[in-house]
């Protein structure tokens, strides 16, 4: 936090400085909000609050403009994870005038997740990139389809949906027959391509893909076999 100057004045609530990308960001507000959970100390819980909710955009979906250039699936979700933990720690809502609920964003995002589905390649599966126009778009990687896996479990945990289980089985059986990940050695892969069908992979590994896919299971078995 004291790299964080976006509640100082001149300041833009909710980003870090370079070389700290925008979905890091979201990450380090989710932290924050554990630390208030974990610690009770509320100190930083205000400046949290008015971080996440200048980051919503208008649609209040995480989708701010000034990010068109450079946010993926996986950057929104990111997001999206920290409305989410927000919700399921109780962390206090923003007391911002029609400002959405913790929960309301996290949905949002969901949906949008998952109207972005792409059967035209690959049998389904979501894209890297949300817009045409960004680099990747032709680029299916794991952490946007485990990051929409975890997203749905924890979902579905929370509210007792049967629509964010079904996505959840259905995120993670397309994941699971794809070639992102090594069913021998478990090994996760970090995306492949739609030019070809996604036949070939690009086998550099990354520990959030592990995680995502790890910490989705677990809200999963969670919810389907409570204690």
């Amino acid at each position: 936090m004291a790299w964080y100057a976006g509640n100082d004045t001149g300041g833009t609530p909710g980003i870090l400085p370079g070389p700290y990308y925008w979905w890091e960001a979201g990450g380090m507000f989710g932290h924050m909000i554990n630390y208030w959970y974990y610690t009770g100390d509320d100190y930083y819980n205000s400046i949290v609050s008015t971080a996440i909710q200048f980051q919503v955009g208008t649609g209040d979906d995480f989708l701010p403009a000034n990010q068109t250039k450079d946010e993926g699936n996986d950057d929104q979700v990111f997001w999206a994870f920290t409305a989410m933990d927000a919700a399921e720690l109780n962390f206090p809502e923003s007391t911002v005038e029609n400002a959405p609920s913790w929960l309301s964003l996290a949905q949002a995002v969901f949906n949008e997740m998952a109207g972005r589905w792409d059967t035209s390649t690959c049998g389904g599966g979501l894209r890297w990139q949300i817009y045409t126009f960004n680099a990747g778009y032709d680029y299916k990687n794991s952490i946007s389809n485990l990051g929409l896996f975890q997203l749905a479990a924890r979902l579905a945990r929370y509210t007792n949906n049967a629509t964010y289980t079904d996505w959840a089985e259905k995120s993670w059986q397309w994941y699971a027959d794809s070639s992102l990940w090594d069913v021998e050695t478990y090994q996760v892969f970090d995306g492949t391509s739609t030019d070809d069908n996604c036949t070939s992979v690009d086998h550099f590994e990354w520990t959030y893909n592990y995680a995502a896919a790890i910490s989705g299971a677990a809200y999963m078995y969670n919810h389907v076999s409570p204690a």
